[in-house]
């Protein structure tokens, strides 16, 4: 079986054992640590192999490529690949999961079954990342995003079926528009007299016509760009974040909300470059909007988990904006913030489990002083606040300076002032991390949370793989650079010609 593939099938496999062989809390988490650890070693050795293979002069766009007809009468293709990028998405994905299943280590209700839903979300999202024809890129598409109704509604707290059922509301409408987008692309492919085709690569050699592209273009951002956190369309992410479990806003804003950035960059830009270009400076006032609007909204914020999620639609729109200013340095950033937002987000999630289950409170008015009774897990959050807040050493700075660099970059002066614009949301997200810190963190103590139990060896290995990778990216970026560079090119060349 080839390397890709075993992805998708590993978690299979955890599912069947899953059902058939656990019975309790304590299995099904070994059984589903043991087979993220597996699938933590395929990542490892996907890396070096194609690390191995570039080194090797292949400079193939996919690496690891199997095409071979799923719906022959539709020509539609289990065809996957991967390069630089989705390399690194399956690493990202890996390790939230794994940190998630630290962080749910001692879920009581219907443990089994919260596990296997987890997996059949990571399932998806494997998928989604090694797919390169389009219909096998929207089934996978649709099994991450169902398993979310499931995780919030199920395990979720506060109005937990609102929650669910507008989040799966707005992501189906997403997909409703995003599927318009690419059956048009699909038939609109055997214009030349060729047999239609869902294949991304035969696609970008057939070029869709102009007139086609302005229609089916916006399809696709906003089908893709609705679950990456899309003003005017993100409103169902901050109420999703606030009722999910701790674990499954990890994966939310971890994983899953990558999906959107990746769709766009992957699919949507690389299919319909001219289309791009024409809807170029709509999009980027949305996507301007949005990091504003994020940042605005989170400092008046005093719940944790909305905090954490409005700056999450800021940071996102930030991938938004870099992958519409069309340049290389921008696009490199866009990558860059994918994976440091992964990181950041999951481990702010995390901690923000942590302290409410000890807590039971998420309001920063009514709690102080946490460094003095939760050290490590303080110490943990102002990690996470310094790193969201662009701080040199950790990967927020150097995604954002890509980013803000590539904007600057264009001489077009409405860009530059719409560069300007994001560049203020750097200063917002200060002021909120630092006053969340400030009161929450070193403030005076607060009397009634005096004798709360400090972290377990399962909370402080999930921090700890979080925290490494997030000093990683921040220390060490031309090494994840050469993943993304090489990508980059391949896919930005039909816009910049």
């Amino acid at each position: 079986m080839d390397i890709l593939t075993l992805f998708v099938v590993v978690p299979v496999l955890i599912v069947l054992a899953m059902v058939l062989f656990t019975k309790d809390l304590k299995q099904a988490r070994m059984v589903t640590l043991i087979g993220m650890l597996v699938q933590l070693g395929m990542s490892i050795n996907l890396i070096v192999r194609y690390m191995d293979a570039r080194a090797a002069g292949n400079h193939a766009i996919m690496l690891f490529e199997k095409n071979v007809p799923w719906f022959s009468e539709f020509n539609a293709h289990y065809h996957i690949g991967v390069d630089g990028v989705s390399v690194l998405m399956i690493l990202l994905t890996t390790l939230i999961v794994i940190a998630g299943t630290f962080v749910s280590w001692k879920i009581d209700y219907l443990p089994k079954e919260f596990f296997i839903s987890l997996i059949v979300l990571a399932t998806g999202v494997y998928g989604f990342f090694i797919s390169l024809d389009l219909f096998t890129m929207f089934v996978f598409y649709e099994i991450a995003v169902i398993p979310m109704y499931l995780l919030i509604g199920i395990w979720g707290s506060g109005p937990r079926e609102y929650a669910a059922m507008k989040l799966t509301l707005m992501l189906m409408g997403a997909s409703a528009l995003l599927l318009v987008a690419l059956l048009g692309i699909y038939f609109t492919s055997s214009a030349g007299g060729q047999a239609p085709t869902f294949d991304l690569l035969e696609l970008a050699q057939r070029k869709m016509d102009f007139e086609w592209q302005k229609i089916f273009y916006p399809l696709a951002f906003i089908g893709f760009g609705t679950i990456g956190a899309l003003f005017p369309f993100h409103t169902w992410s901050p109420d999703g974040h606030a009722s999910a479990p701790t674990a499954v806003s990890m994966l939310h804003a971890g994983v899953l909300m990558k999906l959107g950035g990746y769709g766009i960059f992957r699919f949507a830009m690389y299919l319909m470059p001219e289309g791009a270009l024409f809807w170029q400076d709509f999009f980027l006032i949305l996507a301007v909007t949005g990091v504003t609007y994020g940042a605005l909204s989170a400092i008046q914020q005093t719940d944790l988990k909305y905090i954490n999620a409005y700056s999450s639609v800021s940071h996102l729109g930030l991938v938004l904006f870099a992958l519409l200013m069309i340049n290389k340095t921008a696009w490199n950033g866009a990558m860059l913030q994918s994976l440091s937002h992964g990181f950041i987000t999951a481990l702010f999630f995390a901690l923000i489990g942590m302290i409410y289950g000890r807590t039971h409170v998420r309001d920063i008015t009514k709690m102080q002083g946490m460094m003095r009774i939760v050290p490590f897990l303080s110490v943990a959050y102002v990690v996470a606040a310094l790193a969201n807040l662009g701080l040199p050493g950790f990967s927020g700075f150097v995604a954002e300076m890509n980013i803000f660099v590539g904007g600057f970059m264009n001489n077009d002066l409405y860009k530059q002032v719409l560069t300007a614009f994001a560049v203020t949301s750097i200063v917002v997200t200060a002021v909120y991390m630092l006053r969340l810190t400030g009161r929450m963190i070193f403030g005076p103590t607060t009397k009634i949370y005096t004798n709360l139990p400090k972290a377990f060896w399962y909370e402080k290995t999930a921090i700890a793989i979080l925290v490494l990778f997030i000093t990683l990216i921040g220390t060490l970026p031309f090494w994840w650079l050469q993943f993304i560079e090489e990508s980059v090119n391949n896919f930005i060349q039909p816009l910049i010609k």
